[in-house]
């Protein structure tokens, strides 16, 4: 198939250049304020409008530091150890899901805290939200030509400008209807019912957790970390092993003493 060259810049001002990448990151706040609306409307969230329009600007901050420092950390700890402005460096790009989800989670907790509900409470309810910006995310990384798969030749194949002359998996699309489509309909269905408190969580890490592992075995790993265990396993794949671990205490084990439940 025949790669869709897009401008990754989707407006430029002169001073200002806006790309798609960043644009699918507002969306992905967009879609699910909205839909976070609707629950609410519906007595379905544990917070108010107001206190939900506040938590948003707490979820943005999480992401954004949380997955600059999780970039960092995970991927290039040399050059942080050797240049540790370079933490600030975010113009040259660089995020990373796990730190970013890190990043949500502390202060989620914190919020939670703030407003007097408990923090599992108000993770249940933000969990079936989050794979809309992940499944956009992805299409932002599809238009910017970049994550691309391992070479191949399904007739689905495509060859990115910055990957050289193979045809490669579309690993982007694969994550966008996985981590995206697939993992935003599983819990948006689970969510609707009565669920025992903490599980819904599990289920988005376990969920999410899945899709990436598997996604991995297709998706070229990063040329400056290469496999980093027995020729085979991706960091990708490493991360995502405690969030399976996590995910499954809380989807099968954890109870609480009230056995409260989020509804």
């Amino acid at each position: 198939m025949t790669y869709p060259l897009i401008n990754p810049v989707a407006l430029d001002l002169g001073f200002l250049q806006i790309h798609w990448y960043g644009l699918m990151y507002v969306f992905g706040f967009l879609g699910g304020y909205a839909l976070t609306l609707l629950r609410i409307r519906q007595g379905r969230f544990p917070l108010t409008k107001e206190q939900m329009s506040d938590f948003l600007g707490w979820i943005a901050l999480g992401v954004i530091l949380g997955g600059r420092v999780g970039y960092m950390v995970f991927y290039q700890p040399d050059r942080l150890l050797e240049d540790p402005l370079s933490l600030v460096y975010v113009w040259e790009g660089g995020m990373a899901f796990h730190g970013g989800l890190l990043g949500v989670v502390a202060l989620t907790w914190l919020y939670a805290r703030k407003v007097g509900i408990r923090p599992l409470e108000l993770g249940d309810a933000l969990a079936p939200m989050i794979p809309i910006g992940l499944g956009l995310g992805r299409v932002g990384n599809f238009i910017g030509g970049e994550l691309w798969g391992r070479t191949t030749d399904v007739p689905w194949a495509m060859v990115f400008p910055g990957g050289g002359p193979e045809p490669r998996h579309p690993s982007q699309l694969y994550q966008f209807l996985l981590e995206g489509v697939l993992l935003f309909i599983l819990l948006w269905w689970f969510s609707s019912g009565s669920r025992r408190r903490g599980q819904v969580t599990g289920l988005f890490l376990v969920g999410y957790g899945v899709c990436r592992f598997v996604v991995e075995f297709v998706r070229e790993p990063d040329a400056h970390l290469g496999f980093i265990w027995m020729n085979w396993m991706t960091m990708g794949q490493l991360l995502t092993v405690p969030m399976i671990l996590v995910g499954l205490w809380l989807l099968v084990i954890y109870r609480e003493s009230d056995r409260a439940r989020v509804s």
